[in-house]
């Protein structure tokens, strides 16, 4: 299987693939590709240094599958010349998320919808991703009717620019300032950039995304994104009413069987889910699972999982597992 990780060497890219060698994919030959001024440096995967190449020598490569994470541009750009060199890109930013043309995928979700044809298929968004993987399994058994969400999201999430500003602040020196104000002791209500109706456009992917992932626009779903002094991964607070009663017990023997998702709802002991646990991890972890007491049939929940990892790089894997296990590539 030859691979090509398009965006090597960015905060994404070190991740993938450190995820390829984690999970033993089949690659039998990595083409990393960076930007023009990291062509001839190298990256290391299974202790073997390999030399990043230009994208066009890539293409060029044919390689099987090409993940991307590098940008909305260039995979608006080049996923296509792959797809015509007849490789299946896996994409990981917002460029083709919303095209009715291209599949949107989280596998342990909407995998069946994958057939050989797809040679662009893309990646959703780190916090739809978590998101989707409690509201699928519940959507099936007790039909979403109104979904409310706020976000608690990672500096990770915008690269390590941030990450650097937020050290930083934390160590009181002076950084590159990638958000408009500093990040270290405070919570910006400001995920990427503002939209004409005053959301984001974070939180508008939130709105858009979990619809096409389901399959399901039928249910209201309207998000507020916060950024937050973390590294470790993202979190979210979310008021899910249902058009059907549920059980709380039940609730959580249905999550706690969704493959990729753990439960740690034992308030007594103080066991709920935060970033610090989730770093590093692949599964999405939920708790705090209450009812609403304002209305009925609603319920309450907190959902974290590592952004870079089950939120970006595991997915776009776990999406090429998929399709090597079942011979669309």
């Amino acid at each position: 299987m030859k691979v090509a990780v398009v965006g090597s060497t960015g905060m994404v890219g070190q991740v993938m693939l450190k995820v390829l060698e984690e999970r033993n994919f089949p690659v039998t030959e990595l083409i990393p590709v960076a930007s023009e001024r990291s062509i001839g440096k190298q990256v290391k995967y299974k202790q073997v240094d390999y030399t990043i190449v230009s994208i066009d020598d890539a293409i060029a490569a044919k390689p099987d599958i090409a993940i991307f994470s590098a940008g909305g541009g260039t995979s608006l750009e080049f996923a296509p010349l792959f797809a015509e060199a007849g490789t299946t890109v896996i994409d990981n930013s917002s460029a083709w998320r919303m095209d009715p043309t291209k599949k949107l995928v989280v596998p342990e979700i909407n995998a069946h919808v994958l057939t050989k044809e797809d040679k662009i298929i893309a990646n959703p968004n780190c916090s739809t991703i978590q998101l989707v993987m409690v509201l699928g399994p519940l959507n099936k058994k007790y039909d979403l009717k109104r979904v409310i969400v706020s976000t608690y999201q990672s500096v990770t999430g915008t690269g390590k620019a941030a990450v650097d500003q937020l050290n930083a602040e934390i160590k009181g020196e002076d950084a590159e300032k990638v958000y408009p104000y500093q990040i270290f002791k405070n919570a910006l209500p400001h995920c990427d950039v503002f939209a004409d109706d005053d959301y984001t456009k974070e939180e508008i992917k939130l709105m858009k995304e979990p619809k096409k992932i389901l399959g399901d626009d039928t249910f209201n779903l309207t998000a507020t994104a916060v950024r937050v002094p973390v590294q470790g991964g993202h979190s979210e607070s979310v008021n899910i009413e249902f058009e059907n009663e549920f059980e709380l017990d039940e609730v959580r023997k249905i999550l706690s069987e969704t493959p990729g998702v753990v439960v740690m709802d034992n308030v007594k002991n103080n066991e709920y889910p935060m970033p610090l646990y989730s770093e590093g991890k692949d599964e999405v972890f939920v708790g705090r699972i209450r009812r609403d007491l304002s209305q009925p049939k609603t319920l309450n929940l907190w959902i974290v999982a590592d952004n870079l990892r089950k939120g970006a790089a595991t997915n776009a894997v776990q999406i090429a597992e998929y399709l090597v296990e079942n011979d669309l590539v």
